[in-house]
């Protein structure tokens, strides 16, 4: 179903894919998605890095885009919103370290709300404490801080992606047709859920 509110938290640096593709394949779907950032307002920029995968023991980062925000960090109110998305990229490490972040990511799970985390993103939810007892993917380097918030780390290949209740996970943006139709499908069954209240 589409016509359903997101909210996209991102901040400097974030994964160029993981931010560009979902953005924009959610609007195409018909959602509206507010990205926005602590500390800067609608209008304002963040840079973006493209992580790739070049054969090295860990991927590569080069620089990517300025990526507009659409929303003001300050203004929004999380019982607005019908889900939420993670990107990864290096800002979840710093993003996590935000009082009023992690307050945001825990009201999406307490509201039993669908989240969708990808690579890195789930550092966030492991810092709001919201991953015991979850099936959780993300990159492979992120598994140890998925285990110690109490969540089970799923080791799956680097194109798919995993839906645990309402939370979809993935380890990077080669799973961006898996991590988003699951996603999708999330999403419908909360609208579903919401029209037959």
């Amino acid at each position: 179903m589409s016509g359903q509110k997101i909210l996209m938290i991102v901040g400097d640096f974030v994964e160029d894919y993981e931010t560009m593709v979902p953005f924009q394949a959610l609007q195409a779907c018909g959602h509206r998605v507010d990205a926005v950032c602590p500390g800067k307002a609608a209008g304002d920029t963040v840079a973006t890095a493209i992580h790739d995968f070049e054969g090295d023991q860990t991927y590569s980062e080069k620089p990517g885009h300025k990526f507009a925000l659409n929303a003001t960090f300050a203004e929004v109110d999380p019982a607005a919103y019908d889900a939420l998305v993670v990107p990864g990229g290096r800002a979840p490490e710093y993003l996590r370290l935000n009082g009023d972040v992690l307050a945001l990511v825990r009201h999406f799970f307490s509201a039993g709300k669908p989240v969708a985390a990808i690579c890195h993103g789930p550092q966030l939810l492991a810092a709001a404490g919201v991953l015991k007892g979850c099936r959780v993917s993300a990159y492979p380097a992120c598994a140890p801080e998925v285990e110690l918030a109490g969540g089970a780390f799923a080791e799956i290949p680097v194109d798919g992606a995993i839906t645990d209740g309402n939370l979809v996970t993935a380890p990077a943006w080669p799973a961006h047709p898996a991590w988003l139709a699951q996603f999708m499908a999330v999403l419908g069954k909360g609208a579903a859920a919401q029209a037959a209240e």
